[in-house]
């Protein structure tokens, strides 16, 4: 009750100014405002991409030369087609910056393998550091464009098959001092698969039980 008092009091000098807005207040929508910005007709590039606010997102290769809808949120993009949302990717600050997965465009990308060692996103083409070690053994004994074409696949295999499997068949090539290829790494994915995950080791210190001894005697 005092609480209620006490507002009471205090807006009590606030009423006439309130009555005075008032009279400018427009009736709440009738339905919720959208949270986004939605900017409609984009057309998806030749090369599976996006501009959206001066960045670049890649999308599913299946899209080229199609218009999306795309919403922008806060944190991330929504892209729409066909009254579907397909893809959901986290929104880049900033200008000048691109966000380019793998998965959307290894399988353009396969059909222009004497494109790749220029291509202008190559590096977000590596998922990890044994794919890149992978690329450049390759180039190492075969032709640039040929060494390009097999990684590409091997790339294709990771993005239909499994990542980590292949990533840990490259792995073991290594270990092995195997030279890398499609075959061989398909071989080894064949075996990783049936293996158990290789267990991450944990290191504990011991523990020096003499410090409980100082509490004894405190």
């Amino acid at each position: 009750m005092l609480s209620r008092r006490l507002f009471t009091q205090l807006n009590a000098g606030r009423a006439a100014r309130l009555e005075e807005e008032r009279k400018y207040l427009r009736p709440l929508p009738s339905a919720r405002l959208d949270c986004f910005k939605k900017l409609n007709a984009v057309r998806v590039s030749s090369g599976s991409t996006v501009r959206v606010v001066h960045n670049i997102y890649s999308v599913d290769s299946r899209l080229i030369g199609e218009e999306v809808a795309v919403h922008m949120y806060a944190e991330h993009i929504e892209v729409w087609f066909a009254q579907r949302c397909l893809e959901r990717i986290p929104r880049l600050r900033g200008e000048g910056k691109h966000r380019i997965q793998y998965r959307h465009v290894i399988d353009w990308l396969v059909r222009k393998p004497a494109a790749f060692e220029n291509y202008r996103y190559r590096a977000d083409l590596f998922p990890s550091s044994r794919f890149r070690r992978a690329y450049d053994e390759l180039k190492g004994h075969l032709a640039l464009t040929k060494a390009a074409a097999v990684y590409l696949a091997v790339l294709k295999l990771a993005a239909h098959e499994s990542e980590e499997f292949v990533d840990r068949g490259l792995q073991l090539l290594f270990d092995r001092h195997q030279p890398i290829s499609l075959e061989a790494v398909m071989s080894a994915l064949t075996e990783v698969r049936g293996a158990p995950s290789p267990a991450q080791g944990v290191l504990i210190a011991p523990v020096d039980v003499s410090v409980y001894n100082g509490l004894l005697e405190n």
